[in-house]
């Protein structure tokens, strides 16, 4: 399958919050970092991820925005 995100990590599910309707799927990238991904549980239950699978997280975003205190 093709994609147009050029920002494209591989990493391993570590925690699923579920909500009523959405979920919150943190993610173990290299470097030891974590992403963050909210979807719709319908979404999650069709993509069949768990805690544990391997997924690639794609990151397409107009913008990206630093804070600093």
């Amino acid at each position: 399958m093709k994609y147009g995100a050029r920002n494209q990590l591989e990493g391993e599910v570590v925690e699923i919050k579920k909500g009523q309707v959405m979920c919150q799927v943190k993610v173990k990238v290299p470097a030891d970092s974590m992403m963050c991904s909210v979807m719709t549980l319908e979404s999650l239950d069709e993509l069949g991820i768990k805690a544990g699978s391997k997924v690639k997280v794609m990151a397409k975003a107009v913008n990206v925005l630093l804070a600093s205190e």
